[in-house]
């Protein structure tokens, strides 16, 4: 991947990418299934306009990032390439990103992989022997990427790829307490934190949520809510027992993993280069430069690609032909 002369910087790339991608001509269609707690997670099936394809074509599962849906840009960019290729996609809004708060005292995290479960049983049973592969992007590619390791040889899919993925929590939480990063997790715990007020009658006496309200870095926050809300000692414990790192040498899925090394929010440094060697079954495709989730590449602003959708795209279709 190229970056244009006019969007080479990891800041550019992360910001025009939310910017710049289009959502029109794709609908959705929204489903609702039940989760063994009580709860819900609402998937949204995309109808690509210029693409109409058949109930037995190939799916693929797309995973948003964090306080993303799958709504989201790059999310709907991807139903685009992949119904341009013949693929289906439906998109996981994980627990509290869809239209409607979620039921419960929990929300979702990084190593969440139960509600992933939960769909992929319910994909297999309501779609049986259709080809199906999964992608997430960020948080949810580690949330995907996690849950390959756990599964191994029981995952049941054709391919996988992973976008942008904060491979180790710890680092990825203090890259962005340092200098400019610190501006990505003002935007993210304001809406975190929204949320939570939102919740505040099902959350008090679970976790601090006074302290939660306070947090300016996401070790903060994740100490005093996301840890203690979903199970862990603290936030140290999450990231530790989160990362997707340790769970790379299980996959026993054909997985792509696409990264920027210049990635702003998930370092190229804390890439676990040595695991992903290992096994065999993951490729990579890692760029010098792309930020995060950007990967924006065009002579000009007004006729822009999106190099990480068409790559994810090419090799998922090929996996699922």
């Amino acid at each position: 991947m190229k970056p244009p002369v006019w969007l080479r910087g990891a800041h550019a790339q992360t910001i025009a990418g939310r910017l710049l991608r289009r959502k029109r001509g794709v609908s959705f269609r929204g489903e609702r299934i039940a989760t063994p707690d009580g709860d819900f997670l609402d998937l949204e099936w995309a109808s690509v306009d210029s693409a109409p394809l058949p109930p037995d074509a190939p799916l693929v599962l797309k995973l948003h990032g964090l306080e993303g849906s799958a709504h989201s840009g790059y999310s709907v960019e991807l139903a685009r390439a992949l119904a341009s290729r013949g693929v289906r996609s439906v998109g996981l809004n994980f627990r509290s990103c869809g239209a409607e708060m979620n039921r419960t005292a929990r929300f979702y995290h990084s190593g969440e992989t139960g509600d992933l479960a939960t769909v992929l049983e319910h994909l297999a049973t309501t779609h049986p022997g259709t080809r199906l592969g999964v992608l997430g992007f960020s948080l949810g590619g580690n949330v995907l990427l996690k849950s390959l390791g756990e599964q191994g040889d029981r995952a049941g899919l054709r391919a996988a790829v992973a976008v942008s993925v904060p491979y180790d929590l710890a680092a990825c939480a203090a890259a962005m307490s340092r200098g400019t990063e610190k501006i990505y997790a003002k935007f993210f715990l304001r809406s975190l934190r929204g949320k939570a007020k939102a919740k505040r009658e099902l959350l008090e006496g679970r976790c601090d949520l006074g302290r939660a309200l306070a947090a300016r870095t996401f070790r903060e926050f994740d100490d005093a809510l996301t840890a203690p809300l979903h199970g862990f000692a603290d936030a140290e414990a999450y990231y530790r027992e989160s990362s997707a790192g340790p769970y790379l040498s299980s996959i026993r899925v054909p997985t792509l993993l696409i990264h920027a090394l210049d990635d702003p929010i998930a370092p190229g440094g804390s890439i676990p280069r040595d695991l992903i060697a290992a096994n065999p079954l993951l490729s990579t495709a890692f760029t010098e430069r792309g930020g995060h989730v950007g990967f924006i590449t065009g002579a000009v602003p007004w006729k822009v690609r999106f190099w990480a959708e068409e790559t994810a795209a090419e090799f998922l279709a090929l996996h699922l032909r």
